[in-house]
């Protein structure tokens, strides 16, 4: 048998009464289960031991009464029905009663009331619990509705349809900078910018047309700061909804993903110019390497005095310049060859600054601030050279009129916000090289260019668009990465920041000029190369400074001029390209250890695989000459090679 649905608490101090009251309950078809009280304590006790739905209470109970047990359940109980049940009460009492909170008074004189009133009371008292519990459910959905309006790490905008912000959630501060004062009640146009407008308002104007419609949006808006991020929102007209009566603008900040697009773009850029760098590079430079070396012949059989020696100058310094463009296309689709060192910035400034200076005129004041305590990076000198180089001539192509560059160095620690910042880099300690000008600035289209490959805002004929595009792939190799600060008017800054390491600085060479003795060997070379005009033109500068030189087009032949004369032909060293047909050089060179446990290995070419790299840096225990060369380049080589005992790996 279920329990009854419906507890009653009576207030009353005769029985006889409570069960007449009881007894009409029943009668009245309600299901009920009692209990009776008369004092304050047993009410209050009452209330949370029997937990009541509703509650009869006699206005006359000796010590105790109506009005009493009213103010207990205002104070415990305030959504509990309780009716007034007594013998007789005029009409001032009884509307005090029900402005006290009675749910209403019955006359036990009229009991036949009872039951209508109980259910009465009960049916408000629910009403009025939806009610509540509706309000309340309410209110929590307006709480959720605005913690996530105004938590939400994306912006909410409404706008009138002209345009007008008329409400900005609090992200507004942290995306755009203003404080809601400064963004509602302008119009929206006020903060795109101009190239974008017009496309912002054909947007506008299609959705207002159509409503409940929705459109995506993307323009560049104004910060407070002055700078432009790349926004991307959805646009919702509900200005038929009279709860909103605007369009909803649900935005964010998308410029670091569009940064990262940008880097993406310029990466497939610069491979696929690689790949038709390396294309050619091989070749061009064996063709260079063959120009070179025999312009270097031809001017060391012309005297001093010979007129054609200027015309055979001329044809050295094209064919520098076409080697200096080929190196250039290697270093920004990063796929020269890197010999690393540990080096220190500051030993290397003071080396330039002499070049530094007269590359930049009288007219630009230049100054250096380096760290006494600058950590050391791992790096390929030569490049690192390259890339101060660079930076230092486009600052004083920017200051036409004279300025001031600076160039500083520094240790900084990159951490998980500015990597957040700038997607391409790892937090970590890293030593920055920073050159700044006072020049004419960029703005933030050119700045998103700069690194392209080609790309020059110099007239004709006064640039290439390859020196920052160099800079950005010898750094990129290096493991490093380059971010321009720059505002038109306000001069740029050029920051490096290159991976700090604890080893300490190998020693920097200077290698000069050598005299024709330190030049000269004995030695016997094994020269192998597969193109005819650079394998003829080296072995005439190795035979010219007293080598003798076994060549081979290829590696097999070099392995079968081996076997055929082994044990009467010791060779030395084996100077060998790379890339080859049928055999590569790090392959040969492997064989002939094998056989000759104690020959020394130089390889050369003019672009490299993965054959003697790895990551774009020579593998340790290597040694590489880069084509083209100089003779005096080679000759050296060799004569550090032999010497040192260098040999091919295992």
């Amino acid at each position: 048998m279920s329990p009854p649905s419906l507890r009653v608490l009576v207030v009353e101090d005769r029985a006889e009464d409570a069960e007449l009251s009881v007894r009409e309950l029943h009668r009245a078809e309600l299901d009920c289960e009692t209990r009776r009280v008369d004092t304050a304590e047993a009410f209050r006790r009452a209330l949370t031991d029997f937990a009541p739905d509703i509650v009869l209470a006699d206005y006359t109970v000796p010590g105790f009464g109506g009005m009493a047990a009213l103010e207990i359940v205002r104070r415990a109980a305030p959504a509990l029905p309780l009716i007034i049940v007594t013998g007789s009460l005029d009409e001032e009492t009884a509307a005090e009663c029900i402005k006290a909170g009675a749910a209403d008074y019955v006359l036990k004189t009229n009991l036949l009331r009872l039951g209508p009133a109980v259910r009465a009371a009960l049916a408000l008292a629910k009403s009025r619990s939806d009610k509540q519990a509706a309000e309340a459910a309410l209110r929590v959905s307006e709480r959720r509705f605005r913690a996530l309006v105004e938590e939400s790490w994306d912006g909410v905008a409404l706008l009138a349809a002209d345009g007008t912000i008329v409400y900005g959630s609090p992200a507004t501060s942290r995306l755009l900078g203003y404080d809601l004062a400064e963004f509602v009640g302008h119009n929206a146009m006020e903060f795109i910018h101009s190239d974008d407008r017009a496309a912002v308002l054909l947007r506008l104007e299609e959705v207002t047309a159509r409503p409940r419609s929705r459109l995506h949006v993307a323009a560049r808006v104004r910060h407070k700061n002055g700078t432009w991020r790349h926004l991307e929102g959805v646009w919702t007209n509900l200005l038929d909804d009279p709860s909103v009566a605007a369009i909803v603008n649900n935005y964010r900040d998308v410029t670091d993903r569009r940064l990262l697009e940008e880097q993406i773009v310029l990466s497939q850029k610069m491979e696929a110019i690689g790949r038709l760098a390396g294309g050619v590079a091989h070749d061009f430079n064996n063709i260079l390497t063959a120009i070179g070396g025999y312009s270097d012949l031809l001017m060391s059989d012309l005297a001093e005095d010979d007129p054609r020696r200027r015309d055979v100058e001329e044809i050295h310094q094209a064919t520098q310049r076409a080697a200096s463009l080929t190196q250039q296309l290697l270093a920004f689709s990063r796929r020269q060859v890197l010999q690393p060192k540990v080096i220190n910035f500051n030993a290397l400034i003071p080396d330039l600054e002499k070049m530094l200076r007269r590359l930049i005129g009288e007219d630009i004041l230049f100054a250096t601030v380096l760290h006494p305590r600058l950590g050391n990076v791992r790096a390929d000198p030569g490049k690192l050279e390259q890339v101060i180089v660079n930076l230092a001539v486009n600052a004083r192509d920017a200051m036409p009129k004279g300025g001031r560059l600076t160039i500083e160095t520094r240790n900084v620690e990159l951490d998980e916000s500015y990597a957040a910042e700038h997607p391409s880099v790892k937090p970590g300690r890293y030593v920055m090289l920073t050159v700044t000008d006072t020049g004419v600035g960029m703005d933030e289209d050119t700045k998103a260019r700069i690194f392209e490959p080609f790309f020059t805002t110099k007239t004709r004929g006064k640039g290439t668009g390859l020196g920052l595009a160099t800079v950005y792939g010898i750094v990129q190799q290096t493991g490093g990465h380059i971010w321009p600060y720059s505002e038109p008017g306000r001069g740029t800054t050029m920051r490096v920041y290159l991976p700090r390491v604890d080893d300490p600085a190998d020693p920097i060479e200077h290698p000069g000029e050598l005299g024709p003795e330190v030049l000269h060997g004995s030695e016997t070379i094994l020269l192998v190369e597969d193109e005819a005009p650079v394998r003829a033109v080296t072995r005439q500068l190795l035979e010219r400074n007293g080598y003798t030189v076994l060549e081979a087009a290829d590696g097999p032949a070099a392995l079968a001029l081996v076997d055929g004369g082994r044990g009467h032909l010791p060779v030395d060293l084996l100077l060998t390209d790379v890339i080859m047909p049928g055999m590569s050089g790090r392959e040969l060179a492997n064989q002939l250890k094998a056989r000759w446990p104690t020959i020394r290995v130089l390889f050369m070419s003019g672009y490299t695989d993965d054959a003697v790299v790895r990551h774009g840096m020579l593998e340790p225990g290597l040694a590489y000459l880069e084509k083209p060369f100089r003779p005096a380049a080679l000759l050296r080589k060799v004569r550090e090679v032999v010497q040192s005992g260098r040999r091919a790996p295992e």
